[in-house]
């Protein structure tokens, strides 16, 4: 079947003529899409998304809800799921089950680091997400997050300006692929040479600020996206009430430029990916729930945010997820856990996975740190092995992808249910009402 019989382009944008047609050519369309290239690649991928907008999946900021959990937290955790490899894939089994199991609130984010080794930029990502959605036959706001858009310590104290203009051109990257949630990590930059807590956060506070009021300039009219801040360098020492005092107050005096953060990354013991033992088994992780539950508490009852984030949660054991709900946690990050079900799933080609592991060996060789052992150092770079090698990925036969996907599914399920996000969708309804952005497609490129 051709594309323009399922759908059609005119002045006022695309629609649908016929959306079961469309739903059968869609694994098909994201896949030329993404392994087009130059501007037949942007032109696709726009389309794509035109078409998914269309088709009732629309970009949306999570602004409002958390507003409303800054006034009354409603006993869920949001999950923020980082998806490095198999993303079509992985985000229609995250849509199946959302619908099936009626939830509400759900992210789908990439960091800085990420868009870079798993060479997915904004437009892609976002895209690939859609497509996934329009698959699934799921309709409703689809929140998208730029996560740790993250100033570089080192980069920024040899020269701040070139560091911070590259963040803003991620951030307006970001924005323009409809990336209507953004975590703006400073936290990076905190100067703990300082005497008091106030002096240590301001170039934390400070350059949030001049980052959130960025957005808010360049964001397009009617939407408000969210935006994250932080305080504690993930993996150091657990963040206080008086570092978020002392970051919010400065924050509040600081920024002039409308609705301003909705919630706020902490620390409490974790580390991104776990901590890797000589084995390459990971080290148990305790999380300090009583520091998280103070935490969001008081960035709910004395600020209006929504609450503390957690980040570096997805390698804990299962049965610690019930306590973020429980400590009124408003958002928890979510990534290495998934990839690890990709890596480890036993339908996966040992050949297949040895390709993988000897390309990171030779191209990654210099990140080998003294010490480590052969299982550590593949445990902590395995991550940049979707990028390169993203379309073999891709091109995996379905019998091997079927039961990692399975597995994936049941995860999915497992957090939904323990974060408490089952039979939310009615308050996502409530609280937020989704604005269609259209955006211009050069069909002559694709010949329509």
């Amino acid at each position: 079947m051709e594309l323009k019989n399922v759908i059609a382009i005119s002045k006022e944008g695309v629609s649908i003529k016929d959306l079961k047609g469309l739903r059968d050519m869609m694994d098909s369309l994201i896949y030329e899409a993404v392994f087009s290239e130059g501007e037949k690649k942007t032109a696709f991928l726009l389309l794509i998304k035109e078409i998914a907008k269309a088709a009732g999946a629309v970009p949306a900021s999570i602004q409002t809800l958390y507003e409303e959990m800054g006034k009354s937290y409603p006993g869920f955790t949001v999950p923020a799921m980082n998806i490095r490899g198999l993303t079509y894939d992985t985000s229609k089994v995250i849509f199946r089950k959302a619908m099936e199991m009626n939830v509400g609130p759900f992210i789908f984010e990439i960091a800085r680091s990420e868009i870079g080794y798993t060479k997915q930029r904004p437009l892609e990502y976002s895209t690939v997400v859609l497509a996934a959605a329009v698959k699934e036959g799921y309709q409703g706001p689809v929140f998208i997050q730029g996560d740790h858009f993250q100033l570089v310590r080192k980069n920024y104290l040899a020269d701040s300006r070139p560091e911070t203009d590259y963040v803003k051109g991620l951030i307006k990257e970001a924005i323009e692929a409809e990336f209507y949630n953004i975590d703006i990590d400073t936290s990076t930059i905190v100067d703990l040479e300082k005497e008091t807590l106030k002096e240590q956060q301001r170039p934390n506070f400070e350059m949030t600020a001049e980052l959130a009021a960025y957005i808010r300039e360049i964001q397009p009219a009617g939407i408000d996206i969210s935006i994250g801040g932080e305080i504690g360098e993930i993996g150091k020492k657990n963040s206080t009430p008086d570092e978020l005092r002392a970051y919010l107050d400065g924050f509040k005096e600081t920024f002039k430029a409308g609705k301003w953060i909705s919630k706020l990354s902490v620390q409490t013991g974790t580390s991104h990916g776990g901590v890797v033992l000589p084995d390459g088994t990971l080290a148990k992780v305790k999380i300090d729930f009583d520091t998280l539950r103070t935490l969001s508490d008081l960035a709910r009852k004395e600020y209006g945010l929504s609450g503390a984030v957690q980040h570096g949660a997805s390698t804990l054991p299962e049965d610690a997820f019930h306590m973020f709900p429980e400590t009124g946690t408003s958002e928890v990050h979510l990534a290495t856990g998934f990839q690890n079900i990709m890596y480890d799933n036993k339908t996966l080609p040992s050949e297949f996975r040895e390709e993988v592991y000897g390309f990171i060996k030779t191209e990654y060789a210099k990140e080998w740190k003294e010490g480590q052992t052969e299982e550590q150092f593949m445990y902590s770079t395995r991550k940049k092995g979707f990028g390169p090698l993203k379309k073999k990925w891709w091109d995996l036969p379905s019998s091997v992808k079927e039961p990692i996907m399975k597995e994936l599914a049941d995860k999915f399920a497992l957090l939904f249910s323990k974060l408490k996000v089952v039979n939310t969708t009615e308050i996502v309804k409530k609280t937020v009402k989704p604005v269609v952005v259209k955006k211009e497609i050069n069909t002559e490129l694709l010949g329509l």
